[in-house]
């Protein structure tokens, strides 16, 4: 085994502009590069930068018309999907290398080089559908390496902790029961799916688990969901792969949502989902949402920590946070995964 933590960061992040404005923008990688400095890993992390997605492991996901489309759209100088979501000269390029650095994590993790990997990519992912793009994101970094591992037989449990529904991943994988797809998330909140009633197609009822939290929800509801209702359900569903949808717009000091998570929560969760893993060198983490920079920063230092199995040190202000409301959730998806 080689490092402790992979972090797969593309050289070109900033080929994706956004605009002057626009949340979703390149200091969001850099507050997470610092984050993780912050935390002084240097001698057990490892860093790569990814390598581009073929058309093949985009198709694999996503529409082929769409995928063509989008590179066309990028070529003839871009412009916007849908009201948030822009497409740049240079953005199908950079989608293209963040689809594919999660399939570059993958790929050395599976050959003992890391214990865990972090993907530190631009655009997001976890919103977009087959069909198109939206909500920030144009493909679906995290499903596109999904489909890549069932595809050779590994089961995969996906945890999605962004504060807003993955609704793409959820899409992509709701009727394929080697996909184990769990989601914590405000509601209502963009883009208004993920209720706990929301748990799988015809063939895999049960293999999606929604916590459709309220407002103030705190980082303790989202552990209680962890172990009572999804701990039991990964001994059985047997996972190979733990891949995370990480987004950290669920920290009290994010501007796009309500929650009031911390950077010490954040550790605590990818701590706890770490070990849902079958061992060491399976599980992978997609940053996804997170647009005050500063809380991402400290943040995804946090999580990093974690990853590599070592316990975070955190401001005072960004310890665990307990009492706020959302555990009547949490009782409420485990009857509708039993009903």
């Amino acid at each position: 085994m080689g490092s402790r933590l992979l972090v797969v960061v593309p050289p070109d992040s900033d080929a994706h502009d956004t605009g002057p404005g626009h949340p979703e923008r390149i200091g969001r990688v850099e507050a997470a590069v610092a984050g993780i400095a912050d935390a002084h890993l240097d001698e057990i992390v490892g860093w790569d930068a990814g390598r581009d997605a073929t058309r093949a492991e985009l198709t694999a996901v996503h529409d082929g018309r769409y995928v063509d489309a989008l590179d066309e759209f990028a070529r003839g100088g871009g412009g916007m999907l849908d009201a948030d979501t822009v497409v740049a000269p240079g953005s199908f390029a950079a989608a293209t290398r963040a689809a594919g650095c999660g399939l570059r994590a993958v790929e050395l993790l599976a050959a003992g080089d890391a214990d865990a990997a972090f993907v530190l990519v631009r655009p997001p992912g976890h919103h977009a559908i087959a069909t198109r793009g939206q909500g920030f994101c144009l493909f679906n970094n995290l499903a596109v390496a999904t489909a890549a591992l069932v595809s050779r037989g590994e089961r995969v449990l996906v945890v999605d902790w962004d504060v807003h529904h993955g609704n793409g991943t959820q899409e992509l994988f709701w009727d394929d029961p080697r996909v184990l797809f769990v989601s914590t998330h405000q509601y209502p909140a963009y883009p208004g799916s993920g209720r706990a009633e929301e748990t799988g197609g015809e063939h895999a009822r049960g293999f999606t688990v929604n916590f459709p939290l309220p407002p103030g929800a705190t980082g303790d509801v989202a552990l209680a969901a962890l172990d009572d209702v999804v701990a039991p359900l990964v001994g059985a569903f047997a996972a190979t792969w733990v891949l995370i949808s990480a987004g950290f717009d669920a920290h009290r000091a994010d501007p796009l949502a309500d929650l009031v998570w911390s950077a010490g929560d954040y550790a605590a969760l990818a701590t706890r989902v770490g070990e849902l893993a079958p061992g060491p060198g399976r599980t992978v983490a997609f940053l996804e949402g997170g647009y005050d920079l500063d809380a991402l920063r400290a943040s995804a230092g946090a999580t990093a920590c974690a990853l590599a199995g070592i316990q975070p040190v955190v401001a005072p202000e960004e310890a665990t946070t307990h009492g706020g409301p959302g555990r009547d959730i949490v009782a409420r998806t485990g009857r509708a995964l039993n009903g």
